[in-house]
């Protein structure tokens, strides 16, 4: 049985921000540059012209282009969050504790990295707070390192970037400079 199904023309470079974005909207999951290409016939570089396009049309809308890993996703933007949470009866907000957000800064920072990792610059055991946010799909397991024992790699989760607001790891803020002057002698 062949398929008998037209394949659509490329779209023009007018048309094909629009393109993507029912493609995006369609998918499930994030999407990369090359099964978008694939789907639309037109090649990569387009294809990356056409996202930011679409990211720039974006900036003043309800919605966002956020990309993670070479993969592309609309999101809602993260001022109508509140908005979009009433509309769904979510009351599952993500509270946070002190010592979960260490262990998320430290995972965004040092992506990916091991719960050991994690524990040497915490100073305490994070077992449960690592489960806890993994669960919460705010993290992800991305395989194991290498070193003894074959530890799990963590890194941040798409949920994450939506909980604060960040379209990708290019989006964090940078690390404070370490200031000399501001150490203390113990």
């Amino acid at each position: 049985m062949t398929d008998t199904t037209p394949q659509p023309t490329p779209p023009s470079r007018d048309e094909l921000p629009w393109v993507l974005e029912a493609l995006l909207l369609a998918s499930e999951e994030p999407i990369g540059p090359a099964a978008l290409a694939r789907v639309t016939g037109v090649g990569e570089r387009s294809i990356r012209a056409g996202l930011e396009r679409l990211a720039g049309d974006y900036e003043a809308r309800g919605l966002r282009l956020q990309e993670e890993a070479g993969r592309y996703q609309l999101v809602t933007a993260p001022e109508y969050a509140p908005y979009v949470s009433r509309l769904l009866g979510d009351d599952s907000a993500v509270n946070l504790s002190r010592a979960a957000l260490e262990t998320l800064t430290i995972i965004a920072y040092r992506q990916p990295c091991t719960r050991g990792e994690v524990e040497a610059i915490r100073g305490v055991n994070s077992d449960r707070i690592v489960a806890s946010l993994e669960q919460r799909e705010l993290i992800e397991n991305v395989g194991t390192a290498r070193s003894p024992g074959r530890p799990k790699l963590y890194r941040p989760a798409t949920r994450f970037y939506e909980h604060f607001g960040l379209l990708g790891p290019s989006d964090l803020p940078p690390l404070p400079e370490d200031d000399p002057s501001e150490t203390v002698d113990i």
